[in-house]
């Protein structure tokens, strides 16, 4: 065993038996306190961050052709004015394929080794992942520290555990004997030897960078694949700081560096496709929008694609026995990130008759109203939980669906800027709340990036059970929820939910119900066209390698 393994293994182990048993565990503190870390990791997380703002990142790769880099902070507008190398895709793969022998050869346990210790000291750069995130994506403080610094690290500590797991399942010898009739018994030395794929190119989304990039680095890496990420062009900062950790542990463990690259660019000099149609990458990880996932998945057909898109995530209301409680979670999820989740949810289905609420009943309008006043106590603090608006285009998305309002049903909620005393120009938005019926299914069947959601009335609670599930099955659903004090509706409703190929909650209140559990919850299930693959099982690490053997007598 690797000195580096020997010193992570309780770590693994416990990463192992939380995803065997599906228990409650995180492996890395999901709070920025001081109270946890101290007065001074925040001040110095923070610190490392300015200093970055204005300069050269540096990341020594081979094949750099000049700077390129043009990211801007949602929160004040201005740009960060960091640069990235803008790098020659051939002559960094020529690098690449002088390190993947060694790297090959080496044993699971070194390269899980050394990916624990990746994991361990991006651990230790959570301020300023968290400040580079919130200036890059525009999650809100608390968000970028958690969502996209320790629950993202829990999935790659989740990856490796699938990883070690797949990996052991293979001897590395075996003894064979068989009679073949007269001839004798037959004795073989057989040898299994497990073989990497090729290099795995790793496409992070803007609004959670390394949401998908732990687990596939560490999916890929372990299992003997060289990696090269790739960062949405408005979110640079967060993967570099990845990178850069990689490399260095790689190199001081004895190993190319080069087994893990990044590849910068800018939306005007795009350079994803050189690296999907590059004859040695071999694996595709992608997390972003619907459109670039199903152009993956038709266009890569001869590489391991592993694809995160999104859906029109719903929620089904027969019936509730609080409905402050149960708008409130609602409404938390409508004003999380601004609506900027893969989890967020965007049709809420009502009946026309309105719902029951403990002894009582609710109608469809104080349904709807109750939904908007959770919205709005929500938004007495916007920048803890909203944070701000990635990508202008969201603004012109929300007047979008403002004009569609007439003509399909009526403005529930107007959004407007959010206001934020620190950033007094950030790029905001509050939620912007249609009601519809079901005949206006067209504008609500997609996922809305951002803050848009639809109060949608059905005839009744079976019928907004079908069209939710409809909606799950044929534009894809990563999570679902659903009301209810009937039993026997929770189950037709679960039942439903799966057989359109989506996960489904039952009563969530008093927990942020856009919380997806690593070692515990299955993100994405693969069924429905939210994406392909689940972060993380079993097939999101197994074919990352091939097994080929030999025998000798």
């Amino acid at each position: 065993m690797t000195a580096l393994m020997a010193r992570h293994r309780p770590t693994l182990d416990k990463a192992i038996d939380a995803c065997n048993k599906r228990y409650s565990w995180t492996a890395y503190p999901e709070s920025p306190s001081s109270k946890i870390w101290g007065a001074e990791p925040p001040v110095a997380g923070k610190e490392n961050f300015e200093a970055m703002l204005g300069g050269d990142y540096p990341l020594n790769q081979p094949g750099e052709v000049g700077r390129t880099g043009a990211e801007v902070s949602p929160y004040t507008g201005e740009p960060l004015d960091i640069t990235y190398p803008k790098t020659d895709v051939d002559t960094l793969y020529e690098a690449i394929a002088v390190a993947m022998p060694a790297w090959r050869d080496a044993s699971p346990e070194a390269r899980l080794g050394i990916c624990l210790e990746i994991l361990d000291r991006c651990a230790g750069q959570l301020f300023e992942n968290a400040h580079a995130t919130m200036h890059t994506s525009g999650q809100s403080y608390i968000m970028a520290f958690a969502g996209s610094g320790a629950n993202a690290l829990d999935r790659g500590l989740e990856a490796l555990a699938y990883a070690a797991k797949a990996m052991a399942d293979v001897p590395a010898t075996a003894q064979w004997e068989r009679q073949f009739g007269k001839s004798g018994a037959a004795r073989l030395n057989k040898k299994y030897r497990l073989m990497p794929r090729g290099v795995g190119v790793v496409i992070c989304c803007a609004t959670f960078p390394l949401w998908n990039g732990y687990p596939a680095l560490c999916a890929s890496l372990a299992t003997g694949n060289p990696v090269v990420l790739k960062p949405h062009p408005a979110a640079i900062l967060p993967v570099a700081l990845l990178t850069t950790v990689a490399r260095q542990v790689l190199e001081e463990e004895g190993f190319d560096p080069n087994l893990v690259s990044m590849v910068a660019d800018t939306r005007d000099a795009p350079a994803t496709t050189a690296l999907l149609e590059h004859p040695m990458t071999a694996i595709v990880d992608f997390t972003g929008s619907p459109a670039f996932g199903e152009w993956i998945e038709q266009h890569c057909s001869d590489k391991l694609v592993y694809t995160e898109t999104a859906g029109c995530n719903s929620v089904v209301i027969e019936s509730c026995e609080n409905l402050e409680a149960m708008a409130g979670a609602i409404a938390h999820s409508l004003c999380q990130a601004s609506a900027q989740m893969c989890t967020s949810v965007q049709n809420i289905h009502v009946p026309a008759g309105g719902i029951r609420v403990g002894d009582g009943h609710a109608s469809f309008d104080e349904v709807a109203a109750a939904l908007v006043a959770a919205v709005d106590k929500h938004l007495h603090n916007p920048q803890v939980l909203c944070g701000t608006l990635v990508d202008e285009a969201i603004l012109a998305t929300i007047e979008r669906y403002r004009g569609l309002a007439a003509d399909h049903g009526q403005l529930l909620r107007d959004s407007g800027p959010l206001d934020y005393a620190d950033f007094p120009g950030a790029r905001t938005a509050s939620p912007l709340m249609l009601e519809v019926t079901e005949a206006a299914r067209d504008i609500y069947r997609d996922e809305i990036f951002g803050p848009v959601s639809f109060v949608i009335k059905g005839a009744d609670a079976e019928a907004c059970l079908r069209d939710a599930t409809t909606n799950a099955r044929e534009r894809g659903a990563i999570t679902s929820h659903v009301y209810s004090l009937d039993e026997a509706f929770l189950d037709r409703a679960e039942m439903a939910y799966h057989n359109a190929g989506a996960s489904v909650a039952c009563n969530l209140i008093g927990m942020p119900i856009n919380f997806a559990a690593a070692y515990s919850d299955y993100h994405v299930s693969g069924l429905n066209p939210a994406g392909n693959a689940c972060l993380a099982d079993l097939a999101f690490v197994a074919s990352r390698f091939r097994i080929v053997q030999s025998k000798r007598m």
